[in-house]
């Protein structure tokens, strides 16, 4: 039985003008991301990573070019249609957490389904227990936010982005406010879900984060110019190693 395709993306381009200017943010990218894939997304500022990301999350259209996400072709769609796509189907992760500070984690977990029209209101309380359960947070769970270390935030965060159960999880530089040590427990934490079957894409700057990934992509200039299967995959284990070996002059 072949892979269910998450992701398809056929000669997609994006080109931002500003006046007479164009500047041609991606050119003609073709993308195939299946079920149960977790991709990393590299490349140097300016390369278009940011760019495709909104496009994948449906907070942007291309200019040219489809765009399929679970089987929808999001290109085509409205603005009020992609916010419904983008509820439904995205469970975003930000490099900044996005919390709500006052609130409690179950109480920020809570609240995609509280937006959500797909009557999942009824048992949010349970729901977001559960996600909390599967970050390990069960116990901080009626903490404020704000109570919490930079790493439990953003296990609240991925709590919070799993609650709808979504066909993707879309995680923006994810460990770019968090410690060597933080950063591999939530890479960690991203590997144990798609054992479970999770299909995560992952925008990074970070080479040591995303050897946590099975796939990496890496843009230039608009372009894919690298789309390989990681061979040597990290761990934790390894990860924190290499980070407490002793530096040599």
């Amino acid at each position: 039985m072949p892979s269910k395709k998450v992701i398809e993306t056929k000669k997609l381009s994006r080109i931002f003008k500003n006046g007479e200017i164009e500047v041609r943010a991606l050119t003609d990218v073709d993308m195939i991301i299946n079920e149960g894939e977790f991709v990393a997304i590299m490349g140097a500022s300016g390369s278009g990573k940011s760019t495709l990301l909104h496009i994948i999350g449906c907070l942007d259209s291309p200019t040219s070019g489809e765009y399929d996400l679970d089987s929808v072709r999001v290109n085509e769609l409205n603005k009020n249609q992609l916010a419904d796509v983008r509820n439904q189907k995205i469970g975003f992760i930000f490099q900044s957490y996005n919390l709500l500070s006052r609130t409690t984690a179950l109480e920020n977990v809570e609240l995609p389904l509280i937006y959500n029209r797909t009557g999942q209101f009824s048992n949010s309380k349970e729901l977001a227990k559960k996600a909390l359960e599967q970050v390990g947070l069960s116990d901080r769970m009626h903490h404020k936010t704000n109570e919490l270390s930079g790493g439990q935030q953003q296990r609240v965060a991925i709590a919070r982005a799993l609650v709808n159960n979504p066909a993707l999880i879309l995680a923006d530089e994810p460990t770019g406010n968090l410690d060597s040590k933080s950063s591999f427990d939530i890479a960690d934490l991203f590997v144990q879900l798609n054992n479970k079957g999770k299909t995560i894409v992952m925008i990074t700057h970070e080479p040591e984060i995303a050897q946590f990934a099975k796939r990496m992509i890496y843009l230039r200039d608009g372009r894919i110019i690298s789309d390989k299967m990681i061979e040597n995959r990290s761990t934790k284990e390894f990860a924190i190693k290499e980070l407490e070996k002793p530096l040599t002059v």
